[in-house]
């Protein structure tokens, strides 16, 4: 079953690689979706795939690379689009 989710990185998690660590564990587990900064200095993930891979992601997210500082990870569910590849704005 594809699931997709939407989860904000708080912590010291711009400026240290997080984005491009998280294209490398979702390319791992065959998860889609994307990777963007926000304004108010935490990240936004979206990943999209097999709820088990999804749900990898989102664990990997509560800590990310060891560059980072994860404060919290906030998560919203939305409906899957199709998304292939996952790409860092």
């Amino acid at each position: 079953m594809t699931t997709r989710r939407v989860a904000t990185v708080h912590g010291t998690v711009q400026g240290v690689g997080f984005r491009w660590a998280a294209r490398i564990e979702a390319d791992r587990l065959g998860v889609a979706g994307s990777a963007r900064n926000l304004v108010d200095g935490s990240v936004e993930v979206v990943a999209e795939g097999d709820e088990a891979a999804v749900d990898a992601m989102l664990a990997w997210l509560r800590h990310g690379p060891r560059s980072a500082t994860v404060a919290r990870v906030d998560v919203a569910e939305d409906a899957p689009r199709g998304a292939h590849g996952f790409t860092i704005h």
